[in-house]
């Protein structure tokens, strides 16, 4: 984006043909700045954590295990991700509806607090063995009083952002600079802020006591308030991850190839259903819960029934945006055939790769164990074990990471107005990320499931000499040597992305406005569809081919996961 009407705090885009508000501008540029020093942070404890789980306590020893789990858990799940989406809000909010950023002072303001509230983590887990908690500081263990006050210092961070956020919104709408209908982005954006909303709130009904209770002015914290509300801070924290993920899924499809939706209102329909039941599958880390606090139906109605709303939701965007994909390329003359639209895809976009690789290795690797593992009979079997986190490795990285890095490559040149540096690496940056944090994934839930290694434990080979210690089978060291491959490749992709990121802001060429028209400009404009009618779009049929496959996957895993309740996990042989 390049200069114009800077006299009036603007500058309009010579790409896409917004106004920037420049406050905005800068704004992104700093936290979007603070969101990768995060992800340099979580990478670097990722690199112990995997060396640990392949080659065991003597190469990383269990207690500084804990530490890297805690940095890595902490940097990779709240602070990068939380800090690329306020960057989001802000973008979505003022310059995709070319208006101004309210309160540009309070957003400076909130970014202080968070990256305090970062540092102040961060220092905490390094400086005291105390807070070596994991990403799960179940009381009664208790930590030091600044281990809690980060997370509340950048909770109050966050919800200032978002108040700025809504406030933009409802501003432009006031002064008629966008009618009663958001556009599809931003209304992506408002649901992923409606649910940042609540996931804070009672992240702050979690923290605020447990940080009285570390000093000493409230006697104790219950372990059951603690868990539960723990966790609606926890999982809800990564549903945000999701709205905001398809969020930039719809956005890449259209900067990409055009991409056109089949219909907005039911893509519209699909968010709302995330409103409505996302935050409930927060009651699967619950499944366990001994207490008797919670009853069984109240269990099967959260895991089993209810959630499935968001379920359809999920698989409204499945379709969708895939779709949205081949009509773009249809639309611009690779209609012939099922596929020819995804084999002349522009594959040499790393936003491209990105997107189609976030979206496919989500849905069946990250969705698909979501789906299973929240549901309270196969949850038994996943608890607590490394599947869960094979688990994550497929959503937050392989989907929200994985999609925040491909929107990364215009946000350089479009934000920064920097030319991205090392460009044929950042064209294989998406793949060696991808195929290697999927081979993790894929790894640590065959073990977890099959096999039950444990996700919590710092020493799998030899269980620190326990009596209960017991030998596992050879097959459990190939498939840890797989996630071991997999996680130094993703860790490699991941450093490639950082390094780009920091070569691109302080050595990339500053791009004039005639090289960003010409070297990143939008795809061709096509002719609408006459009265907009989505019956004038092209089918998409290759979508609805690869929807399918999609489907009986998902059916064929779900059902699997009923069936391997009558094995046992080959303990001691």
């Amino acid at each position: 984006m390049a200069s114009a009407s800077a006299s009036a705090g603007y500058r309009v885009c010579p790409v896409t043909g917004l106004k920037v508000f420049l406050p905005t501008e800068r704004l992104i540029q700093a936290v979007a700045v603070s969101a990768v020093v995060a992800l340099l942070i979580g990478g670097i404890a990722a690199l112990f954590v995997v060396l640990n789980r392949w080659l065991g306590p003597d190469v990383v020893a269990p207690s500084r295990f804990y530490m890297w789990i805690a940095l890595h858990g902490w940097n990779m799940l709240v602070f990068w991700i939380v800090l690329f989406e306020v960057a989001l809000l802000y973008f979505a909010s003022s310059v995709l509806l070319s208006t101004r950023l309210v309160w540009p002072r309070l957003a400076w303001v909130s970014l202080g607090l968070m990256v305090v509230g970062v540092a102040l983590t961060d220092v905490a887990v390094v400086r005291t063995p105390q807070n070596y908690l994991s990403f799960q500081p179940y009381v009664p263990l208790q930590g030091t009083p600044d281990f809690y006050l980060g997370p509340i210092l950048f909770t109050v961070g966050s919800l200032s952002a978002l108040a700025v956020f809504f406030a933009t919104i409802y501003t432009a709408q006031k002064e008629k600079v966008v009618g009663r209908s958001l556009p599809l982005v931003v209304y992506g954006a408002a649901v992923a802020a409606i649910i940042a909303v609540a996931t804070l709130v009672v992240g702050a009904m979690a923290f605020i006591p447990a940080f009285l209770w570390s000093l000493g002015l409230v006697g104790s914290v219950d372990a059951f308030w603690w868990k539960l509300t723990y966790w609606g801070f926890g999982h809800p924290a990564q549903q945000i991850n999701l709205a905001a993920m398809i969020t930039v899924w719809y956005f890449l499809a259209y900067i990409t190839v055009g991409g056109v939706t089949p219909s907005e209102k039911v893509s519209r329909l699909a968010f709302v259903c995330y409103l409505v039941a996302i935050n409930l599958g927060s009651a699967h880390h619950l499944q366990t819960e001994a207490s008797g606090a919670l009853s069984v139906p109240w269990k099967w109605i959260n895991t089993g029934y209810l959630v499935h709303l968001a379920v359809l939701g999920s698989m409204i965007h499945a379709f969708a945006v895939p779709a949205a994909i081949e009509i773009g390329q249809r639309l611009r003359g690779h209609g012939q055939g099922w596929f020819r639209w995804l084999i002349k895809a522009p594959w040499g976009n790393p936003a491209f790769s990105s997107l189609v690789l976030s979206i496919a290795l989500f849905g069946f690797l990250g969705g698909t164990s979501g789906v299973i593992y929240g549901t309270e009979q196969p949850n038994l079997l996943w608890h607590n074990t490394l599947a869960v986190v094979g688990h994550f490795k497929g959503t937050v990285v392989l989907g929200t990471t994985l999609a925040f890095m491909g929107v990364t490559w215009y946000v350089l040149p479009l934000i920064f107005r920097r030319q991205v540096v090392g460009r044929p690496l950042a064209v294989v940056q998406p793949w060696l990320f991808g195929v290697g944090m999927a081979l993790l994934a894929v790894a640590f839930m065959k073990l977890g499931v099959a096999d039950g290694v444990p996700r919590k434990q710092g020493d799998i080979f030899l269980f620190g000499g326990s009596a209960f210690a017991f030998p596992y089978p050879a097959h459990v060291w190939a498939w840890m040597a797989v996630a071991g491959i997999g996680g130094l490749l993703g860790v490699l992709g991941g450093a490639i992305f950082v390094g780009l990121v920091v070569g691109t802001v302080l050595m990339g060429k500053r791009l004039s406005e005639a090289e960003l028209k010409g070297g990143y400009g939008l795809p061709g404009a096509v002719p609408a569809p006459v009265g907009g009618a989505v019956h004038s779009l092209p089918v998409p049929k290759g979508t609805l081919v690869l929807t399918i496959i999609f489907w009986l996957f998902f059916l064929a895993m779900y059902l699997r996961a009923f069936a391997q309740l009558s094995s046992t996990w080959p303990l001691g042989h």
